[in-house]
């Protein structure tokens, strides 16, 4: 039986941050007044991260479902630097959910590792 806190949390994780960099983008497009700039670029680049990560974290739980131990470290990293990305960017958005969901990501990771 798995528990709110299996390893399925990750493909939670995956999801929440595709989802959202995919929603942030689109919304950036629309609202983007002027034309292609070094603006509109920066303000994608959060959008793609949050794309990267979800990619990342789907691919760690991939490895997990398939016995490789070491989606956890992946996985773990992957938490660990949204959280950071999410504490620099936090006087301009509050990412409360990302910042949560990632911490919790990361101690499910860190208490799965077998060292």
């Amino acid at each position: 039986m798995h528990t709110i806190l299996s390893h399925h949390w990750l493909l939670f994780c995956a999801a929440w941050y595709g989802i959202n960099g995919i929603l942030h983008d689109l919304f950036v497009i629309r609202q983007h007044k002027t034309g292609y700039d070094k603006n509109l670029m920066r303000l994608l680049m959060d959008g793609h991260i949050l794309v990267l990560s979800g990619v990342l974290m789907l691919m760690s739980w991939l490895m997990i479902e398939q016995g490789v131990h070491w989606g956890y470290a992946i996985g773990a990293i992957v938490a660990l630097f949204m959280i950071i990305y999410c504490i620099m960017i936090f006087p301009f958005l509050k990412s409360i959910g990302t910042l949560v969901i990632s911490i919790i990501t990361l101690i499910i990771c860190a208490l799965s590792l077998n060292f």
